[in-house]
């Protein structure tokens, strides 16, 4: 009798660790829906480009077309997520929050849509970035060429993500990390301030997280990748991607049929080197592709089976002490930029309307179960921010994205703060912003993902 109960017992165990084993080996394989899309932005005409104030002509050709790209993540049931790449200098919230409201009936949220531009100098302007960069206004006739190719890529990011939502099927998602080196710190210090000129000794992040989808046979469909640089390679006028676009470009061409995805970590303070040319865009998108290759080939990916949430938090960012009125009036007199600014600034308290004393800020946050946790932070965000968010989180397991969901103006630590310079405060005047921050916004971000963080995340005991 008591052989036979040994046995049973003996039975039962291995049927539970077949079960178990069973489950593992189901989770560690299991499939989600996925659906990769992309469309061409590049325009048939002409339009003024951004990014840069002393050029002032409407575009004058195509070097390379310019182009946006979409993941959508998960079924119908629990929502989809929507990530999308853009080749442009900047997307503005206001177009974000079009493209949601649009995609409503199909369960697209806030907290579930993450739009990421690649910061080209080198694609069509879009209202309300950049609006007072040329330091004059606008002509009336290139204004209607703005005004017309700000609705069609309106129009397109909706079609793109309804064809990533129609193209959702099994696959597999997985990633892992590489590192490229072109991008070099650009706050060089001087007696008489800081130099936008190469400063090797600065800090830098050339981290390379590679997001990679496959079918369940295993076929590669689609990548993205991330790194922490400005798209400043080259500043002509023609429409161009610079070494974002180049990469994907590249990747493309060695890996046909797939779509690659660039998009931008906190490369707000770091150049790429050399720079100066189209070529120079290319090399720097062809050692980002390589690495990539290298990868799919060699590096060991980390499977995302576990469930896909996101969350979002809205924050002010408080300006430092606005200007009077009388300080506006004075301002008004100035050439350039400044002066447009103040221009903009008493047209509108002549409206009574007020100026506002802080920016309207979303940092958002993604996590697939415990194994990936991405940050999306709007505006040119310096690098401190990734290395501090991957100093007080688990590294392994952080993605930092920086010109994502809206690129407002430039988001300084408090070190480059109080260092002071362009990226500090002297930006601003080009993004019609009434002041430099108060200090406060480093502090402010990192309590937004603290609190958005899954305590998954948290940094290993040392």
């Amino acid at each position: 009798m008591l052989r036979r109960t040994l046995l049973r017992f003996a039975f039962c165990l291995a049927l539970a660790s077949l079960v178990a084993c069973t489950h593992t080996a189901t989770a560690a394989n299991s499939t989600r829906l996925v659906g990769v899309a992309e469309v061409d932005l590049t325009p048939d005409y002409p339009v003024r480009l951004n990014g840069y104030g002393g050029r002032r002509l409407e575009s004058e050709g195509i070097e390379q077309r310019i182009r946006a790209k979409a993941l959508a993540i998960g079924g119908d049931t629990e929502g989809p997520f929507i990530l999308i790449t853009v080749d442009n200098c900047g997307v503005p919230e206001w177009i974000r929050t079009e493209v949601i409201k649009r995609l409503a009936a199909k369960r697209v949220t806030s907290e579930r849509f993450a739009l990421c531009s690649s910061h080209t100098h080198s694609a069509p302007m879009l209202n309300g970035v950049l609006p007072t960069i040329f330091g004059i206004p606008i002509p009336p006739e290139h204004q209607r060429n703005i005004d017309r190719y700000t609705k069609e890529f309106t129009d397109k990011l909706e079609q793109l993500s309804l064809a990533a939502l129609a193209d959702r099927k099994p696959g597999h998602l997985a990633w892992t990390k590489g590192k490229v080196t072109f991008a070099k710190n650009r706050r060089k210090p001087s007696p008489t301030g800081f130099q936008n000129a190469e400063y090797p000794e600065g800090p830098t992040d050339h981290e390379l997280p590679l997001l990679r989808v496959t079918a369940p046979d295993g076929k590669l469909r689609a990548v993205l990748a991330s790194y922490a640089c400005h798209c400043t390679t080259s500043g002509f006028n023609k429409f161009h991607a610079d070494w974002a676009g180049c990469a994907q470009f590249a990747i493309e061409k060695a890996h046909p049929g797939v779509i690659a995805l660039t998009a931008i970590g906190c490369g707000a303070d770091q150049n790429p080197y050399p720079r100066g040319t189209y070529e120079l865009a290319e090399k720097h998108g062809q050692e980002l592709a390589t690495e990539v290759s290298r990868l799919l080939k060699e590096a060991k990916f980390t499977p995302l089976d576990g469930p896909l949430a996101g969350g979002t938090k809205r924050i002010e960012l408080p300006f430092d002490k606005l200007p009077t009125r009388a300080e506006w009036e004075v301002a008004a007199k100035k050439a350039g930029a400044e002066g447009l600014r103040a221009q903009f600034a008493l047209a509108k308290l002549d409206k009574g309307e007020k100026i506002p004393a802080t920016l309207p800020y979303l940092v958002q946050v993604w996590s697939f179960g415990r194994d990936l946790a991405m940050v999306f932070l709007p505006g040119e965000v310096v690098v401190d921010y990734s290395l501090r968010i991957k100093r007080e989180f688990d590294s392994q397991r952080v993605w930092v994205n920086a010109y994502a969901n809206d690129v407002p103006c430039y988001i300084p630590s408090r070190r480059v703060w109080d260092e002071g310079g362009y990226e500090a405060a002297g930006a601003m005047v080009y993004y019609n912003r009434p002041s430099r921050f108060d200090g406060t916004q480093e502090t402010r971000i990192m309590d937004a993902v603290q609190a958005l963080m899954p305590k998954a995340f948290a940094a290993p005991a040392k």
